[in-house]
């Protein structure tokens, strides 16, 4: 899968290159939060997130190397299966449960989504957009499940069994009764879309998206 990076500057004095969709989810998280980074790979988003947020940051991951990276760099993190471990933590444990760029790899992604916002009082969730044009457009004229920067490998290879588009995600969302609080798709650049409040315009041009949950309160 691509990374995107694009530059930002968070902090008072903080100028870095830092992947397009953590950017995003760093604006979206309040300073001093408690945050649990589920499938958090190499740990650069806990690190952006600590360094930039004074977050009280934990991660969870299931290769045992990138865990092994996340400990040298000094970070929390612990090994874990977000289809299988999430149900051992106790209800609102973080402020802030996230997911980036890994919900289309879960087996379950409705009970993992469910327990995120167990987990936390909102949640975060990025993911690559399987409606956009250029994907419609190589379907259309070459009738195969397209390879693109964003999604690489070979359908049989892949490791992404629920590819969805942003209405499907949305469409989840309201199955399991939470609130869209932020919503922003973007392009490969890192350039968010300015059509915010038109759903079909985003699946249409967003490469990728990023969706702050939190569940809806009861009446």
């Amino acid at each position: 899968m691509e990374i995107e990076t694009a530059p930002t500057a968070i902090g008072p004095n903080a100028t870095r290159t830092v992947r397009a969709d953590h950017q995003l989810i760093a604006e979206m998280v309040q300073p001093g939060s408690r945050v649990l980074d589920v499938g958090c790979g190499d740990g650069a988003l806990l690190e952006l997130l600590i360094s930039e947020k004074n977050v009280d940051g934990r991660g969870v991951e299931i290769s045992r190397d990138n865990v092994n990276a996340c400990v040298a760099r000094g970070l929390s993190v612990i090994q874990g299966d977000a289809d299988q471990d999430l149900s051992g933590y106790p209800d609102q444990a973080f402020d802030y449960a996230i997911l980036s760029l890994t919900i289309q790899a879960t087996r379950q992604p409705k009970t993992v989504l469910e327990n995120l916002l167990r987990i936390g009082r909102r949640a975060i969730v990025s993911f690559p957009n399987f409606g956009h044009w250029k994907i419609r457009a190589a379907l259309l004229l070459t009738g195969r499940i397209p390879r693109t920067p964003n999604l690489p490998g070979a359908w049989y290879e892949s490791q992404d069994s629920h590819l969805c588009t942003i209405k499907d995600f949305s469409d989840l969302v309201s199955l399991i009764d939470a609130e869209v609080e932020d919503a922003v798709a973007f392009n490969s650049s890192g350039q968010r879309l300015a059509m915010k409040n038109s759903l079909s315009l985003q699946n249409l041009l967003g490469e990728k998206a990023v969706f702050l949950l939190a569940p809806r309160m009861k009446r």
